[in-house]
């Protein structure tokens, strides 16, 4: 098997060009979340461009849409269209590759952006996988600080009432949004007491940009019947160099070019880390 964790750096650098090509995007966010992705999409999920017509393949809702451009570097080398033109056209007028999820392009299954909706429709999705007989897995991100939608605990609410065990979701805990550090915006409380009390499973990733810790995490998952499972992943924003590491003002920065050569230096060199392992 390829080693993910040297590719989820690779996939970084590709980020980091399409955000410096396009002149914008929420990097830190995608830093943060790009380990999750690369687990679910190349470990966890039956997804591949040849079987989105399988009314049987897993399903993926990236709720937090603003991190769209890990999304798009990670569906890229999954093959559902090439990373070259996601560089050249990412955020440029008349693009197909957007700020956020899309679902005319391949791979994405709903539009997202609109902080809150991935939960719900998540439940929606994997409500009918239970009630067509299907086996396939659902699963959905959310930005911590997205926890303050209502919308979110309204689909907390039904996931545990239907006993929805073929849905995984994921908390990218990060602790900063655009305002700032989650705990000073709207306080978390206890995440896993709170989720508990939804009837859900909750399993803490202690590590959440440690890939290995997240497929046992998701393995985990899948074992458990009667309820829904979220794993709370406790990430750093900007993670793969400390240029932007655990900064909130790198929620949504385009790297000038110093930065962008110091970054690059800095994802070489732990993707080389991790080969040499």
């Amino acid at each position: 098997m390829e080693n993910l964790t040297a590719l989820s750096y690779d996939l970084r650098k590709d980020v980091i060009d399409m955000i410096c090509a396009g002149k914008a995007g929420h990097i830190g966010g995608d830093m943060s979340v790009m380990d999750t992705l690369v687990a679910l999409y190349f470990n966890q999920m039956n997804v591949t461009p040849d079987n989105m017509d399988n009314p049987n393949h897993d399903r993926f809702v990236m709720s937090k849409g603003h991190s769209v451009e890990a999304l798009y570097a990670v569906l890229a080398k999954k093959g559902f269209f090439p990373i070259q033109e996601v560089i050249d056209t990412f955020s440029k007028f008349g693009s197909k590759f957007i700020g956020h999820p899309n679902n005319k392009l391949p791979g994405i299954e709903m539009n997202s952006g609109s902080l809150g909706h991935g939960l719900p429709v998540s439940v929606g999705m994997a409500l009918a996988g239970k009630m067509n007989g299907l086996t396939y897995r659902v699963y959905t991100v959310m930005g911590d600080g997205e926890l303050a939608e209502g919308s979110v605990w309204e689909g907390a609410m039904a996931a545990s009432q239907y006993k929805l065990d073929n849905l995984c979701a994921v908390v990218d805990r990060n602790r900063l949004q655009i305002s700032g550090n989650t705990e000073d915006v709207m306080h978390q409380d206890d995440l896993h007491e709170r989720f508990r009390s939804f009837g859900w499973n909750v399993i803490d990733v202690k590590d959440g940009n440690n890939i290995d810790q997240l497929n046992a995490a998701f393995e985990e998952a899948k074992t458990v019947k009667g309820k829904p499972t979220v794993l709370i992943a406790n990430t750093i924003k900007g993670c793969g160099s400390s240029v932007m590491e655990d900064k909130a003002a790198w929620h949504h920065h385009v790297p000038n070019a110093e930065e962008y050569d110091q970054i690059m230096k800095d994802l070489e060199a732990r993707k080389e880390a991790a080969l040499n392992e």
